[in-house]
C-alpha cells in the first residue's frame, strides 16, 4: 500500500485550479459556475489518482471537500467511457445517513448538470416503489445508505453487475453505526474489476481490514488538520462547565441566556433525552426543535427548514441524526453529555467556527466525568477551559446591558412625543431618575422570558468528585462512578437512537437473553439515581410475567437486538426489564413483567421494526 501525506498549509495550490487536474471541460466549467476556484488539498491529491484508475484510501476530516474529490473523477470516467449496457448502474456511493445521501446526490447532480448522466439517492424513509421505478428507468450513479442498498439487492431491484466505481464515504462512521455486515454483503455483490475509493476521518483497524480484503493496492492519502499560525487565536472558543446531572437542564437554560446564541446545536446521547430536553427548552420560551432517528423524512426536512431559516434557534440532536447536515453557520455547539470519544467531540465542534467565523463549543461535565474530559484533551492536544456558571449577578448585569442597548436604539429612533408628555407630568411629583428606574423595572418584568425568571435562583455547587455511590454502581468502580462515566470505544451507540440510519431499530447482533446494554448506562447517566425496584417489576427475575407476541420474525430480518432497541426506545424502559427473547420465522416473543406488559403494548402500537409495522399481543 503506497502512501502520501500532505499538509494543507505547506502544499502549493495549482495555479490553474481544477483545469490542471485533467478533468473534462464540462466538469471544469461546472465547478467554476459553482464558484470553486482552487481545489482543496484532498482534491488536488485524490483526483489524479482516481483518474488513473487506481484504488484509494483518503483520510480527511469534515469540510475538506471529500465529495468533489471522488465525485469529479467518477463523473469524468463515466463521461469519457461509453456504457457497455444502457441504463445499468455504473457507479455507487455508500454513505452512513439519509441526510448525507441527499447532500452527495445533490452535489453530483450539480457537477453533472451539462451531461446526460443520471443520479438517484436510495435511503430509508422514502417510498420504496418510487426508488424502484427510478432504477427501472435507468440510472448511472446511485448514492445509497447501506441498509437500503442491501434491501434493493435482496429484492433484485438493484443490479451491480456493471458497476465500475464504488465509493465508501465516511466508512468509519458506517462501521460505527453497525453497517459492517451490510457493507460486506454489498462489496461481495460487486465485480472484482471495479475501482474502489474509501474515505474516512479516522483510520481504525477495521478500515484497514476492509481495505486489505476489498481494495487492490490502494494508494493512501492523508490530509493533516490545518495548522494555525503562531499566536493566532483559535476560531472556536472551547469551554466546559462542571455541572451535576440533576442540574444540567437548569444550567443549560442559564448558559443559553447568557451566551444568547444566534443558532445552537445541543448534542445528547439518546433520542429520549433529546425529546425531554426539547420539551423543557420550549417551556422556557426557546424555539427548540428535536432531531433524532425516530423522525420520518418529512419531519426531518421540516425541522431543518425551521433551523436554517432562523425560525428555530436551538436544534437538539443525537450524533447519528446530525451526521451529514449541511448548515452554513452555527454560532454555538453544546455537548449536553460529554462525548466519550475524541472523534465525536471533534466532529461536533467542527459544526461551528466555519468559513473563518468565530464559534463557541460548550461542554457540560459531571464532576465524575473529569477523567473523560482529560482524555479528550490529551488526544486532541488542546486545553478545554473549565469555567464557572454565570452568576445571578452576571446574568442580571447582562440583562441590563441588553436593556441599555434597546433604550439607545429606541431613543435614536425618535417619535416619543406621547410618552415624553407622560414623563413630564410625572416629573412634577417624582425625581426623573426614579421615574426612569421604575419604567425599566416594569419593562424587565414583562420582557423576561420564563427561562430568565427561572434562572433567578442560584445553582447549588456540584457535588465533590467523590460522590456517594448510587444504586447499581459496584464499589470497585473508581469514585463511585457508573460504567457510563468511563471512556467507551467510539461507536458504542444507543438503541434508542436507532443506529441504522435507514432501518428503524436495527442494531448489532445481540444475545437472545436480554441483558444490560451500554446505552442503558448512557441513558441512566443523564437521569437522577432511582431507588431499587421490587423484583416483581423485573422481566428477567421473580414476579408474574407475560409473553408478548410480535408480528415480525426471521423472515423480516429481525434480530433480538432490533426488538430490544425498539421496546426500550419506545416504552422508555431498559433492556434489564426484558426477559427471554425468541425469534421465530414469522413472529417473535418477548417476556416482560406483568406490570410493564400494557405499557409495552401501548408504546409499540403502530411502530416499525426493520421497516415492518408490528402488531403486539399478549400470548395465552
Amino acid at each position: 500500500m503506497s502512501s502520501k501525506e500532505k499538509d494543507p498549509d505547506t502544499s502549493t495550490p495549482s495555479p490553474s485550479g481544477f483545469a490542471a487536474l485533467g478533468l473534462v471541460d464540462a466538469l471544469v466549467n461546472a465547478v467554476a459556475a459553482l464558484g470553486y476556484e482552487e481545489a482543496t488539498p484532498i482534491q488536488r491529491e485524490a483526483i489524479p489518482v482516481l483518474l488513473s484508475g487506481r484504488d484509494i484510501i483518503g483520510q480527511a476530516g469534515t469540510g475538506t471537500g471529500k465529495t468533489a474529490a471522488f465525485a469529479l473523477p467518477l463523473l469524468h470516467r463515466l463521461i469519457e467511457t461509453p456504457a457497455e449496457k444502457k441504463g445499468a448502474v455504473r457507479a455507487m456511493i455508500l454513505v452512513p445517513t439519509r441526510e448525507l445521501a441527499m447532500q452527495v446526490a445533490e452535489a453530483i447532480h450539480k457537477y453533472a448538470k451539462k451531461t446526460t448522466l443520471a443520479v438517484v439517492p436510495l435511503y430509508g424513509g422514502a417510498p420504496m416503489d418510487q426508488q424502484i421505478r427510478a432504477l427501472r428507468r435507468g440510472v448511472d450513479i446511485v448514492v445509497a445508505t447501506p441498509g437500503r442498498a442491501l434491501d434493493h439487492l435482496r429484492r433484485k431491484t438493484l443490479d451491480l453487475t456493471s458497476l465500475e466505481i464504488l465509493v465508501l464515504d465516511e466508512a468509519d462512521e458506517m462501521l460505527d453505526m453497525g453497517f459492517a455486515e451490510d457493507l460486506e454483503a454489498i462489496l461481495t455483490s460487486t465485480p472484482e474489476t471495479r475501482q474502489t475509493a474509501l474515505f474516512a476521518a479516522t483510520m481504525a483497524p477495521r478500515i484497514a481490514s476492509i481495505a486489505e480484503r476489498h481494495l487492490r493496492k490502494p494508494e493512501r492519502i492523508t490530509i493533516k488538520a490545518e495548522k494555525r499560525a503562531a499566536g493566532k487565536m483559535p476560531l472556536v472558543r472551547q469551554v466546559a462547565y462542571m455541572v451535576s446531572r440533576q442540574q444540567k437542564s437548569f444550567a443549560l437554560g442559564r448558559i443559553l441566556e447568557f451566551e444568547d446564541p444566534t443558532s445552537a446545536i445541543v448534542f445528547c446521547r439518546t433520542r429520549i433525552e433529546v425529546d425531554e430536553l426539547t420539551d423543557t427548552l420550549k417551556s422556557h420560551g426557546y424555539g427548540a426543535q428535536a432531531l433524532h432517528g425516530g423522525l420520518d423524512q418529512r419531519q426531518r426536512d421540516r425541522v431543518m427548514q425551521l433551523f436554517r431559516t432562523g425560525k428555530s434557534d436551538v436544534l437538539v440532536a443525537t450524533d447519528v441524526a446530525a451526521r451529514g447536515l449541511d448548515i452554513d453557520h452555527v454560532s454555538h455547539v453544546i455537548n449536553y453529555d460529554i462525548p466519550t470519544a475524541p472523534e465525536v467531540y471533534i466532529h461536533r465542534i467542527g459544526r461551528t467556527g466555519r468559513i473563518g467565523r468565530e464559534g463557541v463549543a460548550i461542554t457540560l461535565v459531571d464532576p465524575r466525568e473529569q477523567r473523560t474530559l482529560r482524555y479528550i484533551e490529551t488526544l486532541i492536544k488542546q486545553k478545554i477551559d473549565i469555567v464557572t456558571l454565570p452568576t445571578l449577578a452576571a446574568l442580571k448585569a447582562k440583562r441590563l446591558d441588553a436593556t441599555r442597548a434597546t433604550l439607545i436604539t429606541r431613543i435614536t429612533a425618535g417619535d416619543l412625543d406621547e410618552t415624553r408628555a407622560l414623563v413630564q407630568s410625572l416629573a412634577e411629583d417624582f425625581e426623573m431618575v426614579d421615574i426612569a428606574a421604575a419604567a425599566l423595572a416594569m419593562f424587565q418584568m414583562e420582557s423576561d422570558s420564563p427561562t430568565a425568571k427561572a434562572a433567578d435562583t442560584e445553582i447549588p455547587p456540584p457535588p465533590s468528585s467523590r460522590p456517594a455511590r448510587t444504586y447499581g454502581a459496584p464499589a470497585s468502580r473508581p469514585y463511585g462512578a457508573s460504567s457510563s462515566d468511563r471512556p467507551r470505544p467510539y461507536g458504542a451507540k444507543t438503541y434508542g437512537d436507532r443506529p441504522y440510519a435507514d432501518k428503524p431499530y436495527a442494531a448489532k447482533p445481540y444475545v437472545a437473553k436480554a441483558s444490560a446494554a451500554p446505552d442503558d448506562a448512557a441513558g441512566a447517566a443523564s437521569k437522577p439515581p432511582r431507588p431499587p425496584r421490587d423484583r416483581a417489576d423485573r422481566g428477567d427475575s421473580g414476579g408474574s410475567r407475560v409473553v408478548l407476541a410480535f408480528s415480525v420474525g426471521k423472515d423480516d430480518g429481525v434480530r433480538p437486538a432490533d426488538l430490544v432497541g425498539a421496546i426500550t426506545g419506545e416504552a422508555g424502559i431498559t433492556s434489564r426489564d426484558l426477559g427471554a427473547i425468541r425469534i421465530n420465522d414469522q413472529f417473535s416473543t418477548v417476556e416482560v413483567s406483568e406490570a410493564l406488559a400494557t405499557k409495552v403494548v401501548k408504546a409499540m402500537k403502530g411502530k416499525t421494526v426493520r421497516g415492518e409495522k408490528v402488531d403486539v399481543k399478549p400470548m395465552g
